[in-house]
């Protein structure tokens, strides 16, 4: 096998000019139904931990001394019922997202799957 050429073969694949429009389409239209989702799961995860970081910090007497123990627990549960729920959330924002641009998906993908 000449290594070489196939090595040629896929630098020039690189470098060559697309014309798989459709696929990019399709692409493009699969990222703009998860990103949604992923965008939220993601802010609500790290929101949940931080909450959940900052109740425990109460709790110990980390940042403050005193009857910020109950406070503490509170935002610790707080913390850990958001990041409990956050998993769920993100499935039915992702149901969603593909629910709205499925048609569009589908009907893309049978005419790339035609062409070939």
């Amino acid at each position: 096998m000449n290594t070489n050429k196939i090595y040629a073969e896929s630098i020039a694949k690189e470098y060559a000019p697309k014309d798989d429009s459709k696929v990019v389409a399709l692409r493009k239209l699969d990222r703009k139904a998860k990103m949604p989702a992923t965008i939220f799961t993601y802010t609500f995860g790290i929101i949940s931990t931080l909450v959940l970081g900052v109740g425990m910090c109460f709790s110990m007497g980390v940042l403050a001394e005193g009857s910020l123990f109950i406070l503490g627990v509170v935002l610790g549960i707080l913390g850990l019922v958001g990041a409990g729920v956050n998993y769920p959330i993100y499935k039915k924002l992702l149901a969603k997202g593909m629910e709205k641009y499925s048609y569009e998906i589908v009907e893309l993908a049978r005419q790339i799957s035609e062409e070939e």
